[in-house]
């Protein structure tokens, strides 16, 4: 048998919410092989519903500007809750999408002695942490949404339609803020991605015993599930279940779409 660390326990236990004990048996039951302990804690129902980050990446701010030409989210990581919603903090995190809006990744890096300051008068390690840029195309729309709370943005949506209006554009970016998708469309996930979850529902379906005759379709209405979480033209608009976003894009597509999340 492989053999693996108390540190690889950890990181299991981390990475899938799982209880310590489960982690190591995990460990045990795939020689080792992470990513399979991890696949083994899903199947047997024992991973966690949510992922742990660490500490100093699970606080910050994040701010949305728009300018005639682009548009940017900008996100400045902190450790804590307190420092994130500080007036100088969102300041800066919003100094910093502007100049990411104006003038690129250039006018971000112009910020450094401003991080630095702002490190050593609130006494927690402050960093620059994921940049969006979008330029706006002749004809398309760009739709944003910034969902604010203490204080300081914490969920912030960009996303760019071919055909459509800002109105429609600034529906989709409020609906991806929510249910949070990964990809546009099936096609953008990978087929490897794929096929793993596919073999993943159908050796749950088998430990519940589920009919063999059934099996196939079984796994072909999990499938669909899974896609509908990950892809946004398969969700249910939000604000109306009753429609999917592609009919309520009609004849518009969506060409791009950032989220940033804190921490995330």
């Amino acid at each position: 048998m492989t053999a693996f660390t108390a540190k690889d326990v950890q990181a299991l236990r981390k990475e899938t919410g799982a209880g310590m004990l489960d982690a190591k048996r995990a460990l045990e039951q795939t020689s080792g092989n992470f990513e399979e302990a991890r696949k083994w804690l899903r199947v047997n129902g024992l991973a966690g519903s949510s992922r742990r980050e660490d500490r100093e990446s699970s606080e910050g701010a994040v701010a949305i500007v728009r300018s005639p030409a682009s548009a940017a989210i900008a996100e400045l990581r902190c450790e804590t809750d307190f420092v994130a919603k500080s007036p100088d903090f969102v300041r800066l995190s919003e100094e910093l999408a502007a100049d990411l809006a104006a003038e690129g990744e250039a006018g971000v890096a112009a910020h450094g002695d401003d991080v630095d300051k702002l490190r050593a008068a609130l006494k927690e390690n402050i960093t620059i942490g994921r940049l969006v840029r979008f330029e706006l195309s002749p004809g398309s729309h760009i739709g944003s949404y910034l969902h604010v709370q203490n204080d300081r943005g914490v969920n912030a949506v960009l996303v760019e339609l071919e055909g459509g209006d800002d109105e429609l554009a600034h529906e989709i970016a409020v609906h991806i803020a929510f249910a949070r998708p990964a990809y546009i469309s099936k096609d953008e996930v990978p087929e490897e991605e794929v096929a793993t979850e596919r073999a993943t529902v159908e050796e749950i379906s088998r430990k519940e015993k589920k009919p063999e005759a059934a099996m196939a379709k079984i796994v072909e209405g999990r499938l669909r599930g899974w896609f509908k979480e990950r892809c946004l033209m398969e969700q249910d608009y939000v604000r109306d279940e009753k429609r999917t976003i592609a009919e309520l894009l009609g004849g518009a597509r969506v060409v791009r779409f950032a989220q940033v999340v804190v921490g995330s």
